[in-house]
């Protein structure tokens, strides 16, 4: 049986300068209301379920993403922001603005396979920082496999600090 091993990041808000990142010109940031949060969520889960880094863990990560995303919707302390490109979401996280919740990012900025690798997390994620920081928040935490992009490439910009989650039996 093979061990699926989670990483939490940790960003110190208090302390992290975040850059001032705008959107390139064809692409806009909002919060989103309550009708457009199932197209966000449908953008999330198509991102997982299109990402080959996740395929050997999908069936963890859907049942434990799907959870986290019906809890948010029920949350009052949720916010959803949206990555559109033109009228169409193409990525976008939720945020838990709870102080103790044990991670704001639900799931994490996700993003479309066919707009990867154009700096859109980075936006989605600083974007998402400040956003935590203007409302008062001190501290910003996300989870994700160890080893995923996200892991090795994301999650530590903006000064995320990492540390090994208790491993997961995968089978």
């Amino acid at each position: 049986m093979k061990k699926t091993r989670w990483v939490n990041f940790v960003w110190d808000l208090a302390e992290t300068k975040l850059p001032a990142i705008t959107a390139p010109r064809q692409f806009s940031l909002s919060l989103v209301q309550a009708a457009e949060r199932r197209q966000l969520q449908e953008v999330i889960e198509k991102s997982f379920a299109l990402d080959p880094g996740w395929n050997a863990a999908l069936h963890i990560i859907d049942a434990r993403v799907k959870s986290s995303i019906a809890a948010a919707f029920n949350s009052e302390s949720a916010s959803w922001l949206a990555l559109q490109h033109g009228a169409r979401i193409v990525g976008g996280t939720l945020i838990m603005t709870d102080p103790d919740a044990p991670a704001q990012f639900v799931p994490g900025p996700c993003i479309l396979m066919e707009y990867r690798n154009r700096g859109l997390g980075t936006l989605l994620l600083c974007s998402a920082l400040c956003h935590l920081r203007d409302i008062g928040m001190t501290r910003a935490c996300a989870r994700t496999r160890e080893g995923s992009p996200a892991a090795r490439f994301l999650y530590p910009k903006f000064g995320g600090q990492s540390s090994l989650v208790e491993p997961l039996l995968a089978a």
